[in-house]
């Protein structure tokens, strides 16, 4: 199973749509994860269009992405249970506030917020944040991520624009 992992869009704000690496790639995932900061519904819509999507509500996301949008979620995908939240505060990576949004402990947890890309194992949890695709101010880099299981192992990568 292929996963596109995504956040921090805030689009329409930083841009129009995502760059067309990112797109080329998503269209080749079997689910994509988007971990908050869409700001608008339509993009939800567009990523449909490639994969089913899931995704959660961030703190810079208008109403109707809150109403439509839980503020974590947590599933099964690849035979591994998945937790995806955006963040909040300082955005500083702290695991165990990350794994206190769920009950129980994933496998992987998914976030955001920061800007900052996080491929980072501690214990049996992988810690992944994809940074944004869109940001040219906060982020040193612009950045996506992808998420590999297959036979029961994880290979997460960070793809740097």
């Amino acid at each position: 199973m292929k996963i596109g992992v995504i956040s921090d869009t805030h689009i329409p704000m930083n841009c129009d749509r995502l760059p067309e690496k990112v797109l080329k790639e998503l269209k080749n995932c079997d689910l994509i994860v988007h971990a908050g900061d869409i700001v608008e519904m339509s993009l939800i819509y567009e990523l449909e269009r490639y994969a089913p999507v899931k995704a959660v509500s961030g703190n810079m996301d208008g109403r109707d992405v809150k109403a439509r949008l839980p503020i974590t979620l947590l599933f099964d995908a690849g035979g591994k249970k998945i937790g995806v939240v955006h963040g909040d505060g300082s955005g500083e990576f702290i695991p165990e506030k990350l794994t206190g949004y769920f009950d129980g402990v994933p496998d992987i947890i998914i976030f955001g917020h920061s800007h900052k890309p996080v491929n980072s194992k501690y214990g049996n949890v992988l810690y992944f944040n994809p940074g944004s695709a869109t940001d040219r101010v906060c982020a040193a880099c612009r950045s996506f991520g992808v998420i590999e299981i297959e036979n029961g192992e994880i290979k997460a990568e960070i793809i740097k624009l």
